[in-house]
């Protein structure tokens, strides 16, 4: 046998007898054993960058009540905009595509990928409309679909994550799995509480929400894939084994979720002691992320900027956070303000990450599909590069609107002034745009091309033909 197919000219696929449950059955060879159908992870980071171009919409039309009240309806549907149809749905595609890669454990079951991607879509959306429209009763439905959407999170991926031996990464994803639960929860005695005023909850309540889910769901899982991902993108092999990752995980996890009680409660010991926690959770990430690139074996690229310039979005969230806490007691609406910036960093750091890798790990995945497909050529008619599937012009103007973007918003929150506030939101809208547009126009070309020249079959397998194989 060739390496490829006699009539399509696409490689072998695996034999039935190779196909394991909850895997993509139609992967061409050498593609890992137990990585799901591309369209699983693929549709997540879709709808997360549908979810950046509304919130930045979003964000510009109530840029004045951003500023004057950071808690009201329009703001807060803004806010879930980024966290939920954003930042929380990319970073469920990096779950559903990691997890099987660092595990070497396939999901349980792909059905349930799909489901997870539809119900947590459909929830993260209809909060957006409950909260901004004034109907509890759908708030109220979202926050049931996003513990469900949670629940088919945990039981696909508790499989995979008992595998043993594989140090921080698997740990950072065990913890993201309890953090996303604790977000779930507390998100539904939110939504409740809007309907029935059963705890009136204040608005340091608010905020102990999003650290957990910032950070002890969202920050823990991005540390916690790091770990696999800096090697990798970056050619960085680190002589020893070091446990600053795992230090990194756990001790931001810890912080994190003990800040939220102290936040939540009132309980300043325990807010103080999570926030040191916290702290040294950061610096370990921080300087783990220092010993890959010291170690790289790659030059300076943009990807190497986008990573550091995610990095440094912790300080400014750090120093808000502090001030904010500092001068809330004598200066209320100064002290809510600043709390808003330095969430924002904090969201700026996950934001700049998930753009950035999007960059390196949809062309990964977008290449074996086309392989798949029959393309073995890239548009100059060289061999398919994982570089041929983005454009680097525009990779840059992504980095630098999504930088500008998360500055601006920070700023104009910090500091109270709405145009600030509105120019964040439309550069975060042509970021998604940028983005978006650069990493599908030339996949799609290079597929249409075979499809259209091609002396059998005149389409690409559909993505129902692989959800059935991969079952």
């Amino acid at each position: 046998m060739g390496d490829t197919d006699s009539t399509s000219g696409a490689p072998p696929r695996r034999p039935a007898a190779d196909r394991l449950p909850g895997s993509w059955g139609a992967r061409p060879t050498g593609v890992p054993a137990t990585v799901p159908p591309p369209y699983l992870p693929l549709g997540f980071l879709a709808a997360a960058a549908v979810g950046l171009v509304a919130c930045g919409v979003a964000v510009a039309l109530v840029r004045t009540s951003a500023t004057t009240d950071p808690t009201a309806d329009p703001v807060v549907a803004a806010v879930h905009l980024g966290v939920l149809a954003t930042l929380a749905t990319g970073i469920l595609g990096a779950l559903h595509q990691f997890t099987p890669v660092i595990t070497g454990r396939p999901l349980r079951s792909v059905r349930r990928g799909v489901a997870t991607l539809v119900t947590w879509v459909l929830a993260s959306w209809l909060l957006v409309a409950g909260v901004a429209g004034g109907y509890p009763a759908i708030a109220a439905l979202s926050g049931v679909l996003a513990l469900l959407a949670i629940v088919l999170v945990v039981t696909n991926l508790a499989g995979p994550l008992r595998v043993a031996g594989k140090g921080a990464p698997v740990l950072g994803l065990r913890l993201s799995l309890v953090g996303a639960v604790l977000t779930s929860l507390l998100g539904m005695t939110f939504v409740l509480d809007r309907r029935e005023s059963w705890f009136g909850l204040s608005g340091h309540a608010d905020v102990a929400m999003g650290v957990v889910g910032l950070v002890a769901w969202l920050g823990v899982t991005y540390m916690g894939v790091a770990q696999k991902l800096w090697p990798m993108f970056l050619l960085a092999h680190v002589p020893t084994r070091r446990p600053v990752g795992t230090y990194a995980v756990s001790l931001s996890f810890a912080g994190s979720t003990t800040l939220a009680v102290g936040l939540g409660w009132g309980i300043s010991a325990a807010g103080v002691l999570g926030a040191a926690t916290l702290a040294a959770g950061v610096a370990a990430h921080v300087g783990s992320l220092l010993i890959h690139v010291r170690h790289r074996r790659r030059g300076v690229d943009v990807y190497l900027v986008v990573t550091l310039t995610s990095a440094g979005w912790l300080v400014p969230a750090a120093g808000l956070g502090l001030a904010s806490e500092l001068v809330v007691g004598s200066h209320h609406h100064v002290g809510v303000a600043l709390a808003a910036g330095a969430l924002a960093a904090v969201g700026g750091w996950l934001l700049e990450a998930l753009v950035g890798h999007a960059h390196k790990v949809v062309p990964f995945i977008v290449w074996s599909m086309l392989r798949a497909w029959g393309v073995a050529q890239g548009p100059a008619g060289r061999p398919l590069m994982f570089s041929d599937l983005y454009n680097a012009t525009a990779f840059v103007a992504s980095y630098v609107t999504t930088t500008l973007g998360i500055a601006g918003l920070c700023a104009g929150l910090a500091s109270a002034v709405p145009a600030l506030v509105a120019t964040g939101g439309v550069l975060l809208a042509l970021s998604g745009l940028v983005t978006a547009a650069n990493l599908a126009i030339v996949p799609w070309r290079l597929a249409h091309t075979v499809a259209t020249r091609a002396t059998g079959p005149a389409v690409p397998p559909s993505p129902g033909h692989d959800l059935v194989a991969s079952r």
